[in-house]
């Protein structure tokens, strides 16, 4: 049986080496899978970039922004969390992480084309994954090295902290 739950959410990333830093705090649906396993699913609205051809379109832009709101969903279980990001069309996104395992990355960025569009594939190296609370998740903690080949693109740390 499927439990949902209302929740308040924060979720932040940083990069240890980059001028990286990210902060999104908006209401998300816990979804409780089975004692350990969960998911949580946030709806975010689009981030708009003006250039010269959309800055006519922002105001019909801002009207219909719900419809284009990009769907994060978070798969959270003690041992691995998976992190998708659907874009309506944007930028798209999979995140695999298990505690002290290399993990897949996949990226889809926006194609005008009608052909298929071919994911750009990374991998990960998961550092540290911690998922603390019981019986609900109160926050997730993964500190990992995303790499391209055997180039390592920088050190992140992802926290997400849900208020109950």
């Amino acid at each position: 049986m499927l439990t949902q739950y209302r929740k308040t959410v924060c979720l932040s990333l940083t990069s240890v080496d980059l001028p990286v830093f990210s902060v999104v705090e908006t209401a998300a649906t816990l979804y409780q899978k089975d004692r350990n396993r969960f998911h949580l699913l946030l709806s975010v609205p689009p981030v708009n970039i003006l250039d010269s051809e959309n800055i006519n379109n922002l105001e019909q832009d801002g009207a219909n922004s719900s419809n284009n709101a990009q769907q994060w969903w978070l798969e959270m279980a003690p041992e691995q969390a998976i992190m998708t990001l659907q874009g309506n069309g944007r930028l798209s996104y999979r995140h695999f992480w298990q505690q002290e395992a290399y993990g897949r990355t996949r990226y889809w960025l926006p194609n005008e084309s009608s052909e298929k569009n071919e994911p750009i594939r990374l991998h990960n190296f998961t550092r540290e994954l911690t998922l603390i609370g019981d019986p609900f998740p109160e926050n997730l903690h993964i500190e990992y090295e995303l790499w391209a080949g055997e180039v390592q693109l920088g050190s992140y740390i992802l926290n997400l902290k849900i208020r109950h």
